[in-house]
């Protein structure tokens, strides 16, 4: 029975029954599959484990995979298992050879259902799980992510570990069949043995002993096969910043480089940049576990932004990143969510002071005005200049001062942070440099009279925006805000009339939430940032920023969903290098030994890069 509405013959099937005969949604398919194989790959793993649960009636579910193929069904249900847990994320993220894999995979299972177990149920949802997979193949279209040969390392350390945990309890799992009572330390050498194929010291009876050599011998050999794979497949290197790109940016720098203060930062040369298809403008990124990390504002023309957002986000869609904005102005956030229906969270401001109102008089600056007369009283000098006036000599001395002033191991920063001094087209940076010299006459210390430095990159023809600050250990407190003071009153000779400090992150939670009459929420969230200040020094970077008053530009992270969050964040802590991945010694590489000097300051991160703030 049908019905005809305008002419078009319309079905009586109610709309909820037509949904469900029709199938899932398309692009619900890669969740659904993936968590399918998730849950299957769970039960195949205890199927191969434990007997009785493979005698049960759930066993039934784990049909669907490559079954129990005679003598050897306990080892292949467990490598199966473990196979499709690791398949499952990438048919998650739509990647194409996860679908490959699992498209090999499934025939394969539902024939061995059929011969050796004579499962029609098995072969058959196999072949209906292999159906949606084919009939919806154009969701699994993501290509692979940047890659190195580390992760062949990962892999093995990762996989040996599982292994090794899932091997003993595989070895655990037949306690009324083990001859006598071995102790652990027996079957950890039993578990280690079998990996490699060798019998171990612990004994079963009925044949047990089969069962369990098999299965371990199946994770030992996943494990090797897996990082083999990985160590010899083709290396695809993370994006990195081409000359061509380089100079494209530079141009749009020049012609549209005032805007965002973050936007000379956009040149470091471990970021990756897409265009718009005018090439007026360019987003730049970097991808960290997953998420296509972009910083700041897109650079260039506002008009032709929509079209390098655009551009970023069908590189996100072809590799399945999540996409992310750290730090964009309030411009740019209405630009991002209105393209790209992604949301915006403010996450900190930005301070910047005007030059040609910042004055040292006044009751608020007193205490930056005594602190700076002060450490000049000690003899303290301080230079300011553009780097295009260093010669080779000092400039090479302030780089490795910089270098050796570092207070860690890694060199940190992504979105606020440019990574090097002087390089060849940076001249229009500033650099200004504290001295003291020795009152017998010579110089002191290993940088001679070179006690101080802080680095500004160009922010459009009349700006500057901090990049670094480093000191001597052994010299007064007091050198960053000498140096800050010093660079603003010599800015107007510069032509600079604008100048970007530091980022404070939730600086106006830490603001509102100490004035009277704070709500319990906004107090209890202002604890917790102090709490965190132990380790991220949130609040001293604040009251830092606000000594000089400021004012406060709001920055904003986007993101695509509130559970994208939690993963943001810590790719963009990767990013700024405050998580990293420790290598083994023989791989680290080792930086020159420095003579140790007492420290005098804490480390604080302008956003992403490391800077050292007075604590006097």
């Amino acid at each position: 029975m049908s019905v005809t509405v305008d002419g078009d013959k319309t079905s009586s099937v109610p709309v909820r029954v037509r949904r469900i005969l029709s199938g899932p949604a398309p692009e619900k398919v890669p969740s659904l599959v993936g968590t399918a194989c998730t849950l299957i790959g769970l039960v195949d793993i205890a199927a191969g484990v434990f007997p009785r649960f493979r005698a049960s009636r759930v066993h039934a579910l784990a049909e669907v995979l490559p079954g129990t193929l005679g003598p050897l069904s306990a080892a292949v249900s467990l490598s199966a298992g473990v196979l499709l847990l690791l398949l499952a994320h990438g048919l998650k993220r739509h990647k194409r050879r996860a679908w490959r894999a699992v498209v090999l995979l499934l025939p394969l299972g539902a024939a061995a259902q059929f011969v050796w177990r004579h499962s029609v149920l098995g072969s058959v949802l196999s072949l209906a799980l292999l159906a949606l997979l084919l009939r919806h193949r154009d969701q699994f279209a993501a290509l692979p992510d940047p890659r190195s040969r580390w992760r062949a390392l990962a892999n093995f350390v990762v996989m040996g570990a599982g292994s090794l945990a899932l091997g003993l309890v595989v070895v655990s799992a037949h306690p009324r069949r083990v001859v006598g009572d071995p102790s652990l330390t027996d079957r950890l050498e039993h578990v280690l043995l079998g990996l490699f194929g060798i019998e171990g010291p612990v004994a079963y009876t009925r044949g047990v002993d089969w069962t369990v050599g098999y299965s371990l011998g199946a994770l030992g050999m996943l494990t090797a096969l897996t990082t083999l794979y990985l160590a010899l497949r083709p290396e695809h290197p993370a994006a990195r910043l081409t000359d061509e790109d380089e100079t494209a940016l530079r141009a749009l720098l020049d012609r549209h480089g005032g805007r965002d203060s973050l936007g000379h930062f956009a040149l470091r040369h471990d970021k990756g940049v897409v265009f718009s298809p005018s090439g007026k403008a360019a987003v730049c990124y970097r991808v960290v576990s997953g998420v296509m990390l972009a910083s700041g504002d897109p650079i260039g023309d506002v008009e032709a932004w929509p079209g390098a957002i655009e551009r970023f986000m069908d590189e996100a869609r072809a590799h399945s990143w999540t996409p992310a904005v750290m730090g964009c102005s309030e411009t740019g956030g209405q630009v991002w969510t209105r393209e790209t229906g992604l949301d915006a969270l403010e996450l900190g401001d930005e301070a910047v002071i005007d030059v040609d109102s910042f004055s040292l008089s006044g009751r608020a600056m007193r205490n930056v005005r005594q602190m700076v007369k002060r450490i000049e009283r000690n003899g303290y000098t301080t230079r300011v200049r553009r780097v295009r006036d260093l010669d080779a000599a000092e400039l090479a001395l302030v780089r490795r001062a910089a270098a050796d002033w570092r207070g860690t191991d890694t060199e940190r920063g992504f979105s606020m942070a440019l990574g090097r001094i002087g390089a060849p087209g940076d001249g229009d940076a500033v650099i200004a440099t504290a001295h003291l010299t020795d009152p017998d006459g010579g110089p002191e210390g290993p940088y001679g009279d070179l006690k101080a430095v802080i680095h500004f990159v160009p922010w459009g023809p009349d700006g500057m925006s901090l990049e670094l600050m480093r000191r001597d250990r052994s010299a007064d407190p007091g050198m960053n805000e000498l140096l800050i003071v010093a660079a603003l009153q010599a800015a107007p000779a510069l032509g600079i009339r604008r100048v970007s400090l530091n980022f404070a992150m939730f600086r106006s939670a830490l603001a509102r939430g100490e004035r009277i009459g704070a709500g319990p929420v906004l107090r209890l969230w202002r604890g917790l940032l102090l709490f965190l200040s132990r380790w991220f020094q949130i609040e001293s970077l604040y009251k830092f920023n606000a000594k000089f008053q400021p004012r406060w530009e709001p920055r904003f992270v986007v993101y695509r969903a509130g559970r994208d969050l939690p993963r943001i964040g810590l790719a963009a802590m990767q990013a700024e290098g405050f998580l990293t991945l420790a290598l083994p010694r023989p791989f680290a590489r080792r930086r020159p030994a420095r003579t140790p000097r007492p420290c005098a300051h804490v480390v604080a991160p302008r956003g992403s890069r490391e800077h050292e703030v007075s604590t006097a």
